[in-house]
């Protein structure tokens, strides 16, 4: 049972990929990205991390992945402005890949 919904059975396991379990300083240690800097894509609109009821930002495996990608672009020398507009690409490539993909199934 979950505090949310207590007819939800609990599973053991991991967390989901987009369920927001890492603390700030977590996050940073295990993206090798300061603190200062997740703050700054946050404000940049690169990322967005759940939020505890108190506030506390709570970043997921998959913001892990995305923290992952913006450094490899900052690292080839793209400033925010052009990393939001090729995260931004890369999202909507996805989205029509899947849809693609249930279309084909469709048919």
């Amino acid at each position: 049972m979950t505090a949310e919904d207590p007819k939800q059975e609990v599973k053991p396991g991991p967390p989901a990929s987009d369920r927001g379990v890492y603390g700030i300083s977590v996050a940073s240690e295990l993206s090798f990205v300061s603190e200062q800097s997740l703050r700054l894509y946050e404000r940049h609109g690169l990322l967005t991390p759940a939020r505890s009821p108190g506030g506390t930002r709570r970043y997921s495996a998959d913001d892990l992945v995305r923290i992952q990608r913006i450094s490899e672009l900052a690292a080839a020398g793209v400033n925010l402005a052009g990393i939001a507009r090729i995260l931004s690409l890369e999202d909507r490539n996805a989205a029509l890949d899947e849809r693609n993909i249930t279309l084909e199934g469709d048919n």
